[in-house]
């Protein structure tokens, strides 16, 4: 019994000795693995997950992440082909392909982000600067379309824009250039045992003052489409109201018409009744027309002159007797 009591503490304490000298090591399922003895790398890289051991106080375990790395590098200011000065803003992923290489090449990643930066900044420069503004900022032609569509609807307007307003074709594009970058930087970031995934375009935006004006000219081109629009819109304001007298003037016409038919059929009527009414006692007829005749000619301040022979006068004069006899 004592015998196991003791073999059990000489186990424990072997066991114990052995880790505390660093004879055991564990490999986790993010990391890589390079042993180094004396500084020179022994062996090949481990990348599976698990339990491994090394000669302890000699052999020194170096661990690498092998999962996709974030790089983001600063905001330089690029010439453009067309001499336009922009700040752009680049991002890449990346991962540690061969550790031994890495491990010669940086020994750590922040020596490798800083050579990111080189290697990145100067592919990204060169490309750039070889090609225009519009090649950076857009991939399609597609809005050259809608603004031939927007041109189309002020075609009859004095103020349309000129050739000086249209947008450039893009021939290249954004999405093709930043795969150029990306092609140009893979193989030399291969030798360093780095393996680049992607790379991006995060932001692009002018300096400063080249801002200032771009907003200015902004501005001066949006005032000019309102203009354009409001002189549109006066326009087919203008078309629409001629378009309302016109009907307005013909409705007048038309109801000025159909009152003139009716007052004529009118006068016909009357006139027809008029010619019933004196045939058949033209005597009765003529005495009411002198009544009406007075009537519309006599009042109180009318004086008369006219003879003896005349209709009016007999008529008068006869009435005259008649109140007499009375």
């Amino acid at each position: 019994m004592n015998r196991l009591v003791t073999a059990l503490v000489i186990g424990f304490v072997i066991t114990l000795l052995l880790v505390i000298t660093g004879v055991f090591y564990v490999v986790d399922e993010t990391q890589q693995v390079v042993i180094t003895q004396f500084g020179q790398p022994i062996g090949q890289p481990i990348r599976q997950a698990g339990l491994y051991m090394k000669t302890p106080f000699v052999q020194e375990v170096n661990r690498y992440d092998k999962r996709i790395l974030e790089w983001d590098g600063e905001p330089n200011q690029i010439p453009t082909l067309d001499k336009r000065y922009i700040w752009v803003d680049l991002t890449a992923r990346w991962r540690i392909k061969d550790p031994l290489k890495f491990m010669q090449s940086f020994g750590t990643e922040s020596v490798a982000q800083a050579r990111l930066d080189d290697i990145l900044d100067s592919s990204a420069r060169d490309l750039i600067s070889s090609h225009n503004l519009v090649e950076v900022i857009r991939d399609t032609n597609a809005i050259i379309g809608r603004q031939s569509g927007a041109k189309q609807e002020v075609k009859d307007l004095d103020t349309i824009s000129n050739d000086e307003d249209s947008l450039e074709p893009v021939s290249f594009g954004r999405e093709a250039l930043t795969r150029e970058i990306l092609k140009r930087a893979v193989p030399r970031l291969e030798e360093f045992g780095i393996q680049l995934v992607d790379i991006r375009i995060r932001r692009i935006n002018y300096v400063q003052d080249v801002l200032r004006k771009v907003y200015e000219r902004m501005i001066s081109e949006r005032k000019r489409a309102a203009e354009q629009y409001r002189s549109l819109g006066q326009g087919k304001k203008a078309e629409i109201e001629g378009k309302m007298a016109r009907e307005l003037e013909q409705i007048r016409s038309e109801a000025y018409r159909k009152a003139q038919e009716i007052i004529g059929s009118a006068d016909a009527e009357a006139i027809r009744i008029y010619a019933e009414a004196y045939n058949r006692d033209p005597q009765f007829y003529g005495f009411l027309k002198t009544l009406e005749t007075y009537r519309e000619s006599i009042d109180a301040n009318t004086t008369l002159m006219m003879s003896t022979n005349s209709d009016m006068f007999q008529l008068m004069k006869s009435m005259k007797t008649m109140q007499t006899q009375q």
